[in-house]
């Protein structure tokens, strides 16, 4: 910083001047014009540049430990808190889920429909209750909301669905996959929180149509297919 400052004023004040009052030697100052990085700064810039290009190609999700690992898949030698540091100073960071916009969020819960599985998550039989829920995945072009439905006798998933906003559809969809690939001969009970997209008519329509009942949660529950 003191010989770039020296050199930015070097038409006003003369060199030896300026050096004096910096309490810097003129003789470094010439050195460090011919060559005014170091082989550190030099290494830190080029190391800087692939941290960038990995944070980039992961769709600027990764932290330090991760970008740490793609440096060494490709030959780099450095610590994770040399990556962390070029990262801190790059302005990189990790970017885990997303915020909610400020607001109220909230109300009045719904008790149209009864909670019948009140938390009784042990069944004894496939094909009897199915829970659902929605959560996101982050891509290169944004979030994905996925949607899936899971027997709670086997914990497998039997219908899922993918969209780029949650819609009453995109549970509709993954409803639909499971109602076709399982096709249950009896009442199915289905479970999930009370999402405007499980409260809605089109909702209500689809399960009465296919033999199956809602089941919503109470606020704040939480069941196996995801946390509410």
């Amino acid at each position: 910083m003191r010989y770039a400052f020296v050199v930015r004023h070097r038409t006003l004040f003369s060199v030896r001047a300026m050096c004096r009052c910096l309490r810097v030697h003129s003789s470094g100052f010439y050195a460090w014009l011919k060559k005014p990085f170091s082989k550190r700064a030099i290494e830190d810039a080029r190391q800087t540049k692939l941290i960038k290009d990995a944070w980039k190609d992961s769709g600027k999700v990764y932290g330090y430990r991760k970008l740490h690992d793609d440096l060494c898949d490709q030959g780099e030698s450095c610590c994770p808190n040399r990556v962390a540091r070029l990262a801190r100073l790059a302005g990189i960071k990790a970017q885990i889920g997303y915020k909610r916009r400020p607001g109220k969020y909230g109300g009045k819960p719904s008790v149209i429909i009864d909670n019948t599985l009140n938390r009784q998550f042990e069944v004894n039989a496939p094909d009897r209750v199915w829970v659902t829920d929605i959560t996101y995945v982050k891509t290169y072009e944004g979030f994905a909301y996925l949607s899936v439905v899971i027997d709670l006798y086997s914990r497998r998933v039997v219908g899922w669905a993918m969209q780029s906003r949650q819609t009453t559809d995109l549970v509709l969809q993954a409803l639909l996959m499971a109602v076709w690939r399982r096709k249950p001969s009896n009442n199915v009970l289905v479970h999930s929180d009370q999402g405007s997209q499980f409260t809605s008519m089109d909702w209500a329509s689809f399960l009465k149509a296919h033999n199956l009942e809602h089941s919503p949660s109470q606020r704040y529950f939480v069941s196996p297919a995801g946390q509410r």
